[in-house]
């Protein structure tokens, strides 16, 4: 793989190596536009509605390799395959000509976010380099690994946060720090921008110069990263990368590394869809496991509940689907004590995610723990919509703060799976990494 300005000593190996290539782009003149190519990542694309939108918005858009349509699963990854190498020969996607790491800028509701988008060196966990906070699910990586096998290509960056220098500087010998760096990119002309459907405005800078990647990677080698989201595609990668003869491009992975120091993520909750249990029995199953209270809406009354709710001890939950809201708090202490399992952190047994796991899922509501029966929706509003339109329950959650988050993974401690969600999340469209060139 080629790395230039990357060095091979040990301090580069001891922590995060983020290598330069070069990337697979739409060519603005053969599309529609850039934000009309784009999509969310494949997870958070509420399907069908969301799917059939991205695939109406332009016949090129990013959603026909992510989640291509067909009969089976082989088909789909044969045909995002054939997708992928027919707009390369059609130069709707061409090559930079040169590797390098990417400045890659969002802004929008408040929130400006930039960070580095590369190839991160492939780790396995026990080195402590990439901390994950979240369970996976087998199906899913076998799904993800397919694609990704059959295209040779990662076509999403995943998102990644690093605890970086609150200044401009690196160490006490002078030298620049990753944001130094970025701080004097943004200020050139950028290779694309553009403003997507929700409101975001997206910028993204290439970084090819000798002398600056060489500092981003002193600077990263000092770092551990957070999978902030995309832990089944990192997941996916070490999996790929067992299968493939080292040293190759399968010893890396794409992602966005983002400096929360200081660009701070923002942190909201996925919510849980139960498909084949209605409100009316969740709520006579729960006896006096939880104090309920009804709220007949709107939807924003009771998330001003819930996260009142929150703010103080104990769990708390909004039941949905029905056409009203159920607030559940103040869990039964016993009923906790029986039910989710002591040999964790308390940080841990306190988590919403796993009072709800351990003690609703399991316990009270018999829900078993597969795709059939439970589905993980990050839009409120759709959450609730598919509850009612199915007549099942959505499971309105109160987002986890960073810092616990952060805290468990440092332990090697793992959330529930789908127990947080990061963003911004980096729109996928705008630069693949193909492992044929790279």
């Amino acid at each position: 793989m080629s790395t230039p300005g990357h060095g091979t000593g040990e301090s580069a190996e001891r922590g995060l190596r983020l290598a330069p290539f070069r990337g697979l782009r739409y060519v603005p003149e053969r599309v529609g536009s850039l934000a009309a190519v784009t999509s969310p990542p494949y997870d958070v694309v509420v399907r069908p509605d969301g799917l059939r939108l991205l695939e109406t918005a332009d016949p090129y858009n990013i959603v026909r390799l992510i989640l291509p349509q067909a009969a089976t699963a082989a088909d789909r990854h044969r045909q995002a395959a054939d997708t992928l190498r027919r707009w390369q020969d059609e130069r709707v996607l061409a090559p930079d000509p040169e590797p390098a790491l990417y400045v890659y800028e969002q802004r929008g509701e408040g929130i400006l976010q930039r960070g580095l988008i590369g190839a991160l060196r492939l780790t396995p966990r026990e080195e402590g380099v990439v901390l994950p906070h979240e369970d996976v699910m087998p199906h899913i990586i076998e799904d993800r690994a397919a694609l990704m096998r059959d295209t040779a290509a990662n076509l999403e960056p995943l998102l990644f946060s690093y605890r970086g220098d609150d200044s401009h500087r690196g160490d006490d010998d002078g030298t620049e720090s990753t944001a130094a760096v970025i701080e004097r990119v943004i200020l050139t002309d950028p290779l694309l921008s553009t403003t997507t459907d929700d409101g975001y405005a997206h910028r993204l800078w290439s970084i090819t110069d000798a002398r600056d990647l060489a500092l981003i990677d002193e600077d990263l080698s000092h770092r551990h990263a957070l999978i902030a989201d995309g832990h089944h595609r990192w997941a996916t990668y070490l999996r790929l990368h067992a299968e493939q003869p080292a040293p190759g491009p399968w010893d890396f992975g794409l992602v966005l590394l983002v400096d929360t120091a200081r660009y701070p993520l923002r942190v909201r909750a996925i919510h849980r869809l139960l498909h084949k249990l209605p409100v009316h029995t969740a709520l006579e199953a729960l006896g006096d496991a939880f104090r309920v209270r009804t709220i007949d809406g709107p939807l924003e009354d009771a998330l001003g509940a819930l996260a009142e709710a929150a703010a103080g001890p104990g769990n708390a939950f909004v039941l949905a689907g029905d056409g009203r809201f159920h607030l559940l708090d103040h869990p039964d202490p016993a009923l906790l004590a029986r039910t989710v399992p002591a040999d964790r952190p308390r940080a841990w047994r306190e988590l919403d995610a796993t009072v709800l796991h351990s003690l609703l899922l399991e316990h009270i509501w018999n829900v078993p723990d597969h795709p059939e029966h439970i589905g993980y929706i990050h839009d409120t509003s759709a959450a609730v919509r598919q509850a009612v339109r199915h007549e099942g329950t959505a499971v309105l959650m109160h987002p986890v703060h960073e810092d616990v988050v952060r805290e468990l993974a440092e332990q090697g401690v793992t959330m529930p799976r789908k127990s947080t969600s990061f963003g911004p999340k980096p729109a996928t469209g705008l630069v693949l990494r193909s492992l044929a060139l790279n």
